[in-house]
């Protein structure tokens, strides 16, 4: 039989609060999911921010880099140049060889306050202004910096990924391979001959390549990334 009570007090309130749970629960996973987004740009930017935002290069070799002339001083704008891709600057994979600085990394910076990093980015030692990052690439690099890296040590070895090829080969031929074709030949030149370098293969998997379409894996289980990574070198070469 129907009939027309009214909800009680009590029963509206716990509505209303089930409604603002919901509310706020989604409110949650659409900021978590511009987090990871703005975190993914920003490891673009660290990668090369000019391809990412189409900003300028200044002419001149950034004031911070130690050699003023070189293979890599054309590189001295990137964030990577000094830091490396491990993140671990002087104490890293560019402790020795050409890429070496003498500059630490950015991995004691993780969890760091994004605006105390954004002030790092502006000070005299860098010399960022709004000419080559506006104030959302800031915001996007910081929290990279802050809250995007991950420790490589956990991931790589001898310069080698940890992961298994034959898992990478299944992920790569279903998430990669409808741009960059089986055997990696697709887009610019063949994976197979860059991927040596693990570091910098699983920054790109993770984050994406700046100024491309490539999808940034790094919403997903960050073994994934490590496995398609492992079979990078397995493609031809040439």
């Amino acid at each position: 039989m129907k009939t027309n009570r009214k909800p009680s007090r009590q029963r509206l309130l716990v509505l209303g609060a089930l409604a603002g749970l919901i509310g706020l629960g989604a409110s949650f996973t659409a900021t978590a999911a511009e987090m990871e987004s703005a975190i993914a740009r920003g490891g673009r930017l660290y990668d090369r921010f000019y391809k990412e935002n189409k900003a300028t290069v200044p002419p001149a070799v950034n004031a911070a880099y130690p050699h003023k002339t070189g293979k890599y001083a054309k590189d001295s704008w990137r964030c990577k140049e000094c830091h490396g891709w491990d993140y671990k600057g002087k104490d890293g994979a560019y402790a020795s060889g050409g890429h070496a600085t003498g500059i630490k990394g950015i991995n004691g910076a993780a969890g760091r306050d994004p605006t105390a990093i954004v002030a790092m980015l502006q000070d005299a030692t860098h010399g960022y202004t709004e000419k080559e990052l506006s104030a959302q690439d800031m915001h996007d690099l910081a929290l990279f910096v802050s809250r995007g890296q991950i420790d490589t040590s956990k991931y790589i070895a001898d310069k080698k990924a940890k992961g298994d090829p034959a898992k990478g080969e299944v992920y790569f031929n279903t998430l990669c391979a409808g741009c960059h074709g089986k055997d990696g030949k697709e887009v610019g030149v063949p994976i197979g001959s860059v991927a040596d370098n693990a570091y910098e293969m699983l920054h790109k998997v993770m984050n994406g390549q700046p100024g491309q379409d490539m999808p940034a894996l790094r919403a997903l289980d960050p073994q994934v990334a490590v496995d398609i990574v492992s079979y990078l070198p397995l493609l031809p070469k040439q």
